[in-house]
């Protein structure tokens, strides 16, 4: 329907402008009225046909994009990473993950040390939320032994891709193998090659350096840096996202799951330089040792503070109230649900999308299904024409 209307307005622009010029010739230079009337009949039909190539050209560039899968880049790590996943899943998306590897606890941490390799357990995560494969196949990925000398607090997918990557002899091919025994149905990549070290410097000028470690301080973080601070990022993670519709960042632990991505130098530059739009989403709870008492827009500087540059377009909030039940549980966990500083962050430029993105099962967690339906819509997609 627009291309209508603008081909109609280029119409009555071009011979509007003609009889205003015939008038002006007719009454300034009569004898001169054929040729001055050829001039605007040329002029008019010149902007005629232009206005038609262009509206063509429109719909040309509109029904391709309507044909080419969205391609979206998803960043981050831990639980909010993959269960945003699950939701990205259910439509015909091209779906590329860029996954933290600063993990130095638990499973993941033991086999980093023993192996000398980066952490499997988020990576686990995001393949295991993209799989298409038997529901037993994919809970015996996330089976984590609970027995058994050495065995005991492992995961059997972590010790699968340990396995794979002794094997092949590389993370990334272990990924890429383990991506086809669970039919992933999307990409996901390491943000960099090598097992991250992250250090957090707090208030006190004190630091605490293991992403593990981090949380359990029970100091106030100033600032987090990478070690080594020369991290190359994959050249597939950089052609997803220069080639991206739309790039999210998070949900996920702000200093120990979004940060250690962000402060790879590269990657941030590569997302700063992308044409796609850029959409942060924001944590509904806040998380102790991390972001005590942050609202939306403190999660917001923190990250802008780390990179020293404005990076986001949108910021997806929840500002639905929690059930006083569900505060409490998480009061427990010394925990909070994140305010939504709507004027902050509109302060900091941003495009605020507020409303209830919740979703309640064992805890207060974002509804993967209505994040997707949201980022679709900011790239123009129905997500009802893309839903498998």
């Amino acid at each position: 329907m627009v291309r209508y209307w603008l081909l109609l307005a280029w119409t009555v622009c071009s011979f509007g402008l003609g009889l205003i010029a015939a008038g002006i010739g007719i009454h300034s230079l009569p004898g001169q009225t054929s040729l001055i009337g050829l001039v605007c009949l040329l002029m008019g039909s010149g902007l005629l046909a232009f206005g038609w190539w262009r509206d063509e050209q429109i719909t040309r560039t509109q029904m391709l994009l309507e044909k080419r899968k969205p391609r979206i880049v998803v960043v981050g790590g831990g639980t909010g990473l993959s269960v945003l996943l699950r939701g990205l899943k259910e439509f015909d998306i091209d779906i590329t993950a860029i996954v933290t590897v600063a993990d130095d606890g638990g499973s993941s941490g033991r086999l980093r040390s023993d192996f000398d390799m980066p952490p499997p357990g988020d990576i686990r995560s995001c393949l295991v939320a993209l799989s298409d494969t038997e529901p037993l196949l994919e809970k015996l990925w996330s089976h984590r032994f609970k027995s058994g000398e050495g065995l005991a607090g492992h995961s059997f997918g972590n010790l699968l891709i340990a396995a794979l990557t002794d094997v092949t002899g590389d993370f990334e091919t272990a990924i890429k193998e383990a991506s086809r025994v669970l039919a992933v149905g999307g990409r996901v990549l390491p943000a960099v090659r090598e097992a991250v070290i992250l250090r957090a410097y707090m208030e006190d000028g004190s630091f605490v350096e293991g992403e593990s470690q981090i949380p359990l301080s029970g100091k106030k973080i100033e600032r987090v840096e990478v070690q080594p601070n020369d991290l190359e990022p994959l050249p597939e993670a950089l052609e997803a996202i220069e080639q991206a519709d739309v790039i999210v960042i998070g949900p996920g632990s702000l200093y120990t799951s979004i940060l250690p991505n962000l402060l790879v130098t590269k990657l941030t530059q590569a997302i700063a330089d992308a044409a796609a739009k850029k959409v942060y989403i924001c944590n509904v709870m806040t998380q102790s040792g991390e972001t005590d008492h942050y609202t939306a827009s403190d999660h917001v500087k923190a990250i802008y503070d780390h990179i020293e540059r404005p990076l986001f377009d949108y910021i997806l909030v929840n500002s639905a109230p929690i059930p006083p039940a569900v505060i409490e549980q998480y009061r427990e966990k010394r925990a909070a649900p994140v305010v939504a500083d709507l004027w902050n962050l509109q302060n900091l430029g941003l495009n605020v999308i507020a409303r209830n993105f919740l979703h309640y099962s064992i805890y207060a967690r974002h509804d993967a299904r209505m994040i997707s339906e949201q980022i679709l819509a900011l790239i123009g997609r129905d997500p009802n024409k893309l839903r498998r």
